[in-house]
C-alpha cells in the first residue's frame, strides 16, 4: 500500500460514511491548490463546511482570524475537538444547510457533499429573488460536472439553466481539475476547484422570480428551441417577434443565451404579458 493508499487516520476506527457523502481529500498538491484559489487575508474569517479529517482545516488556520467549520459527523466531531486546539478555530456539529449561516464569515472554503451541492450553493448565494451578499469568495471542490456548469459560458455544452441562475448572482472560475485518485475513498466521479464571487446582478431583472421560472422553462428539453420550451408563458408567434426584435435567430435554444439576454428576454416577455 502505498501513502496515497493508506486511510486519514488509519490507526482510529473513523471510516468515510457513503451516508454523509464523505470523500476525503489527501493531496497535498490539491490542497494548496485550494488555499491559493482563496486569496487569504489575515483579516478572514472562514466558513468550511465538512471539514472530516482537517485536512483542510489545518492547512487554512494560520492564514486566517477565524475559521468555523460545520460537520455533521458526530464521531469527526469528537476527533476534531481533540486534534484542533488553535484558538481561532471553531466547530459546529450538525447541518450546514439546517443551521444559520454564522455570521462574521466572509469566505467559504470547503469540499463539500456532491450529493446536496445544489441545496448548499442555494444556502450559500440564495436565489434569484433574494440573493446572499454576505461573503466574499466561496471556494468549493465539486463534481467536475457541476464545476464545469458553474463556469460555462452561454453555447458551451456544459450550460444549463445552473449557469445561467449562479452567474446572475456571482462570477465563477474553474480553479483546477482533481482526479479521483486524490480522495480517499476515491469518488466514482472526478472533480474540479470552483470560486464563486458573489455580486450584485450586473444587468438586474425587474422580476427576478419571473426570470428564475423562464430560465427554468427554457432549459426544461435542453434540445428544443427555445419557442417551444416557453409556449406555457408565451406565445410562439409572440416569442419570436420578441427573439427577431433582439436581434436573436427565432431557432435559437436556450443554452445559445447568456445572462444579459435572459434578463433582456424576460424583461421583453413581461412587456408583451401586460399589454
Amino acid at each position: 500500500m502505498t501513502n496515497l493508499d493508506k486511510p486519514v487516520y488509519s490507526s482510529s476506527k473513523i471510516r468515510p460514511r457513503k451516508q454523509f457523502g464523505q470523500h476525503w481529500l489527501r493531496s497535498d498538491a490539491v490542497l494548496n491548490k485550494i488555499l491559493r484559489a482563496g486569496q487569504l487575508q489575515q483579516s478572514d474569517r472562514i466558513l468550511e463546511i465538512g471539514p472530516g479529517t482537517g485536512n483542510l482545516t489545518r492547512l487554512l488556520l494560520p492564514f486566517v482570524e477565524s475559521l468555523t467549520a460545520v460537520e455533521i459527523d458526530r464521531d469527526l466531531c469528537e476527533k476534531l475537538r481533540k486534534t484542533m486546539n488553535q484558538p481561532n478555530f471553531q466547530l459546529i456539529e450538525g447541518s450546514i444547510l439546517d443551521i444559520p449561516l454564522p455570521t462574521g464569515t466572509n469566505k467559504v472554503i470547503a469540499n463539500i457533499p456532491y450529493n446536496i451541492t445544489g441545496e448548499i450553493l442555494k444556502k450559500l448565494l440564495g436565489t434569484l429573488a433574494e440573493p446572499i451578499q454576505q461573503f466574499e469568495q466561496i471556494v468549493l471542490l465539486v463534481q467536475k460536472e457541476i464545476g464545469d456548469r458553474l463556469a460555462a459560458k452561454a453555447g458551451h455544452k456544459a450550460y444549463n439553466a445552473l449557469s445561467v441562475k449562479i452567474q446572475y448572482l456571482a462570477d465563477c472560475q474553474f480553479i483546477c481539475d482533481v482526479p479521483a485518485a486524490a480522495f480517499y475513498p476515491p469518488p466514482k466521479v472526478n472533480s474540479a476547484v470552483v470560486r464563486i464571487i458573489p455580486r450584485p446582478p450586473i444587468t438586474p431583472a425587474s422580476d427576478p422570480k419571473f426570470l428564475d421560472r423562464l430560465i427554468t422553462l427554457g432549459f426544461a428539453t435542453k434540445r428544443k428551441m427555445l419557442r417551444n420550451n416557453l409556449i406555457s408563458e408565451i406565445d410562439r408567434d409572440r416569442l419570436v417577434l420578441i427573439l427577431e426584435s433582439m436581434g436573436i435567430n427565432a431557432q435559437v435554444r436556450a443554452e445559445d443565451l447568456d445572462v444579459a439576454q435572459w434578463v433582456a428576454l424576460s424583461e421583453e416577455v413581461i412587456k408583451v404579458k401586460s399589454s
